[in-house]
């Protein structure tokens, strides 16, 4: 039997909570104290499932419930207190699209950096360098030799997209960048999803947009306050959710 593409284990990941209030001078002199608490909390807790390769997986939630966390510790990261996420395979990750972007660097000396930091050769990327930036739209072509900084929000995460989408990783990790730019871009953001779907990627996806998992997920994993309540079907799961959120519980 084929071995998971991903295979999560107990996993767990505890942390600060960050509650703090001002503090005199005098107060951390004498008292010794920083107004930092040291109580903490599970954001996730024995999670436990495998995702094979091929498959399109939707995380399900509130605010608060683990998803973020969970897709950054299968990118690796974040590192698990407990248990672990293995991948079997590179990863394309469309999370904080442009964390890795240098806003003093030009556009174009970006494009060359992030890929090559995602293992691309120069020649590779001189190949696809055009691809990513009609991808992106005209702005951005124009915009190439100008001073990431400059770029509107808007034109930074139309290239991190266009070239992340451009990776050849089995793996994507996407978590809530379908919804950026105009309705055109995002048109073209679902039919490059699709189409790296059709090509036999595996895609794991955060989404606040209940016609974004069903549009790209079969299967669901439905997290509550850090825990894993449901694996199954994306309707199942997304059923199950809104009955929780009926119910108030």
């Amino acid at each position: 039997m084929a071995k998971p593409v991903i295979e999560v284990r107990d996993l767990g990941i505890e942390f600060f909570r960050s509650r703090r209030r001002r503090m005199s001078l005098r107060e951390i002199v004498f008292k010794g104290q920083s107004g930092a608490t040291t109580e903490t909390f599970w954001a996730l807790k024995n999670i436990s499932f495998d995702v094979g390769r091929g498959e399109a997986v939707g995380l399900v939630g509130g605010n608060g419930s683990g998803k973020s966390t969970l897709l950054k510790m299968i990118a690796g990261v974040m590192l698990p207190d407990e248990g672990y996420a293995t991948v079997r395979g590179k990863v394309a990750p469309l999370i904080e699209l442009t964390g890795g972007f240098l806003g003093e660097l030009t556009a174009r000396e970006n494009v060359y950096l992030a890929a090559g930091l995602h293992g691309l050769t120069k020649r590779q990327i001189d190949e696809r360098y055009d691809e990513i930036v009609d991808f992106a739209g005209p702005q951005v072509q124009n915009g190439m030799d100008m001073p990431f900084r400059h770029f509107s929000s808007g034109m930074q995460v139309r290239l991190a997209f266009s070239l992340i989408t451009t990776l050849d990783q089995p793996v994507v990790l996407v978590d809530e960048v379908l919804a950026v730019g105009d309705r055109a871009f995002r048109e073209k953001c679902y039919t490059r999803m699709e189409s790296m779907l059709e090509g036999g990627k595996t895609l794991f996806l955060v989404s606040h947009s209940e016609h974004d998992l069903k549009r790209f997920a079969d299967r669901g994993l439905y997290l509550k306050t850090g825990t894993l309540v449901q694996d199954g079907p994306i309707l199942d799961v997304l059923d199950r959710y809104h009955r929780d959120a009926d119910a108030g519980s």
